[in-house]
């Protein structure tokens, strides 16, 4: 069973006969169904069933006339807004028809790999002829089981312009390190020695977010699970159709990334309020819009 099935309203589910009633119901009441070319002059089959606003259960499988074997299913959540213009590479999963996406954007400083939601899409474009990059950028969305509300760290409005502006530095040094600038690559290995040392004497008497914003870290053993702390710019409430559960999506800014992070009501600890910070794991999903 996937676990974040918890994360859209799905918490009840206890036993495999529960969730195929779950699955059954995805693909008989289905909000959206695509097909497109599969491997060995197959077809392959996505069913899409919405059970709250931008959110639901993904079927992927193959048709053989009228018959549909279902290979996998995952929950998924639409995020709103674009996150970010950079390069995006997809690699296709060694053992099914499942793709991840791999992103470098210079605002997080890591790679970011994600899980492509519209997989189905990009399956059909690449069987069209090929995806061109000039036209795509991405938007990211993500799931938590659970979540912690934090107050944000109070700020002047020098304090402020002077964060923006060594983000602005870094992004320039980063970017000049990714084009090979031996002297972007020290002028940033030494930025970093000298915070880590001013955090270290900082942390001997501060709480670590008292001086940690924002942070987006890789967390687990998947490559698509990161632990993330981040600014929420908007709340929207929400109901599981099937289950009733109610549930929080919020537009949050981490690390200059501003994507959506749907998450049960019950399970955030804290009240959530425009300007507070979210802190929690979360597993990574993309859409990449192709027009």
């Amino acid at each position: 069973m996937h676990q974040y099935l918890k994360a859209i309203g799905f918490d009840h589910l206890k036993t495999k006969k529960e969730l195929k009633e779950v699955l059954k119901d995805t693909e008989e009441n289905f909000t959206s169904h695509e097909e497109t070319a599969g491997a060995e002059d197959g077809i392959f089959c996505e069913y899409r069933k919405e059970y709250s606003e931008d959110m639901g259960i993904i079927l992927c499988g193959d048709c053989d006339g009228e018959k549909f074997e279902m290979e996998y299913y995952f929950p998924y959540l639409k995020g709103s807004g674009i996150t970010s213009y950079e390069d995006i590479i997809v690699e296709k999963r060694i053992d099914r028809e499942m793709y991840l996406g791999v992103c470098e954007d210079v605002r997080v400083g890591i790679t970011l790999i994600f899980h492509l939601i519209n997989g189905m899409e990009y399956k059909q474009m690449k069987n069209a002829g090929g995806v061109s990059k000039k036209t795509t950028s991405l938007t990211l969305s993500c799931m938590a089981l659970s979540g912690s509300i934090l107050l944000p760290i109070k700020k002047n409005d020098h304090q402020v312009q002077s964060q923006q502006e060594e983000a602005r530095n870094r992004m320039l040094l980063l970017s000049a390190a990714k084009s090979g600038d031996e002297k972007a690559m020290e002028t940033l290995t030494l930025d970093d020695m000298d915070t880590y040392s001013k955090v270290s004497k900082k942390l001997m008497t501060n709480d670590v977010y008292t001086i940690v914003d924002t942070y987006f870290m890789p967390y687990g053993a998947e490559c698509d699970q990161y632990s993330i702390l981040g600014e929420i710019l908007k709340i929207r409430e929400c109901r599981n159709e099937r289950t009733a559960k109610e549930l929080y999506v919020f537009t949050m800014d981490v690390n200059e990334l501003q994507f959506d992070v749907c998450v049960p009501k019950d399970s955030v600890f804290g009240v959530p309020e425009v300007g507070r910070r979210f802190k929690a794991n979360i597993w990574l999903q993309g859409m990449i819009n192709f027009r």
